[in-house]
């Protein structure tokens, strides 16, 4: 048994090594060291934690059996998942943060007496206040990561799911849940407890359907904040000042980043909480594609080009993660230094289906850092480099973000691709990116499509360079 002011302190010790993690990992080159800051901050919390109990009964035993086979289980899949699957495991991720805050909720309001907080109809207001809004904002990240869950896995549609009277539905359901906390304080009912979770498992899965592909990036940053919220809010109902600390951490960083993508899409944020954007192509990209001419080319027109180039500037995207091209892409880079040609990386704040996806990627390929770019840093270089490099990279680099206003990504910053005296554009087909638009890029007169595997043109494209 350790003392609570001791414990106190290393809950404390524990806060600390969070915030140094998040420092870290705003870093590509500090990003293992904030990884090592978390794994030690966690261990110190889950070690007083068993410690602060005192009585290492039986059901101490299974806590201990079901750590093992949880820790097991995420071993396994971190091992085995790919890296193009990493979105929606993130999406998988955060709903079990979300349905474990529902869990500890539904404890502590039919056992209150195990945690201090009084006796079932007679729970302390103040943790009956705190264990409501954790368990209902548990509940909507634990159905909304479900449905992003299942529009990055492909099982369900990525575009928008509307209806008439969506939002006004939307609005009645947050109510009505502000309604239930508080006749649930009132009056301690347990059905209303149940209907309140029920409720807000609802709204959970309504928020997330009419957002739309393009969006996916925000809806993930968005869910991590809603977890760590959640954990915040039971943690306050635990007086567990580690749990306090690690959500609030989790939810305002996740807030932040929420806003940081939304900036890099020139979104309001409500807006993209309460309807999204993207969808299928429209019939008039259908008909630019019919009447349209694409200039496409080879490995060989890709290799002279490059050649003859004093600088290159790559720009990764979706299909290079789906390819796993990355370590082709690294090689071919290398090689072009070889010949004395100046290569950059250009990555945008969205591209791929979650934040910071690209780089994660480059990374992994062993890219220099000191290479890679964001938007702001490199776009206007694009108007004095030779080659533009796209490998799987859509919405991103589409001009029509500048010059329709009827367009659905009209406003979000992009790359000037378009803007390089050549564009290599690696691609499968010309169907539209996940935000459903079609591509103007395809069409320019400078462009050069290459439509093939990112992976096994980037090879060719080596061997003949």
């Amino acid at each position: 048994m350790i003392s609570p002011n001791l414990s106190a302190i290393f809950y404390l010790v524990s806060g600390i090594l969070f915030i140094l993690a998040l420092r870290g990992l705003s870093s590509p080159e500090t990003s293992r060291q904030g990884n090592f800051f978390g794994i030690i901050g966690m261990v110190i919390a889950i070690t007083v934690t068993f410690l602060t109990v005192g009585n290492f009964s039986n059901a101490i035993i299974y806590v201990f059996i079901f750590l093992i086979i949880g820790g097991a289980i995420g071993a396994f899949i971190a091992f085995k998942i790919p890296m193009t699957a990493m979105p929606e495991l993130v999406a998988g991720f955060h709903s079990l943060v979300g349905l474990a805050a529902v869990f500890v909720a539904i404890s502590a309001f039919l056992n209150p007496e195990a945690f201090n907080l009084g006796f079932p109809g007679d729970i302390k207001l103040a943790s009956l206040i705190e264990m409501s809004i954790g368990a209902a904002v548990g509940a909507i990240t634990f159905s909304g990561s479900i449905i992003a869950f299942l529009k990055l896995r492909g099982i369900m549609s990525g575009s928008p799911i509307t209806f008439k009277g969506q939002h006004i539905l939307n609005l009645i359901i947050g109510l009505s849940i502000i309604a239930l906390i508080y006749l649930l304080c009132s009056t301690q009912t347990s059905s209303l407890f149940w209907g309140m979770i029920a409720v807000s498992f609802l709204i959970g899965v309504l928020l997330i359907i009419p957002i739309g592909g393009a969006d996916m990036p925000v809806v993930i940053s968005m869910l991590n904040s809603y977890s760590g919220w959640a954990a915040a809010g039971i943690g306050f109902t635990l007086e567990n000042s580690a749990l306090i600390i690690t959500g609030a951490l989790v939810g305002s960083s996740g807030a932040i980043l929420s806003y940081i993508m939304c900036k890099g899409m020139n979104r309001s944020f409500f807006s993209v909480i309460l309807g999204g954007f993207g969808g299928e192509a429209t019939s008039t990209d259908k008909e630019k594609k019919d009447k349209k001419p694409v200039k496409s080319g080879n490995a060989e027109d890709a290799a002279f080009l490059l050649k003859n180039a004093s600088s290159v500037i790559i720009v990764p995207g979706y299909g290079m993660a789906v390819a796993q091209a990355q370590h082709a892409l690294r090689e071919m880079v290398d090689t072009l230094k070889k010949n004395d040609i100046k290569v950059s990386y250009a990555v945008h704040p969205v591209a791929g289906r979650m934040p910071g996806h690209m780089n994660v990627l480059l990374a992994e390929a062993n890219v220099p850092y000191d290479e890679v770019f964001e938007l702001d840093d490199i776009n206007n270089d694009f108007a004095n480099t030779d080659v533009a490099f796209v490998i799987g990279a859509n919405d991103v680099t589409n001009p029509v973000a500048k010059t329709d206003p009827q367009s659905p990504i009209f406003g979000m910053p992009v790359l000037d691709v378009e803007k390089c005296k050549s564009v290599l554009f690696v691609k499968r087909s010309l169907s539209p990116g996940y935000a459903g638009v079609d591509n103007e890029l395809f069409y320019r007169e400078n462009t050069l499509m290459l439509f093939a595997d990112a992976k096994k043109m980037t090879e060719d494209i080596v061997k003949n360079i």
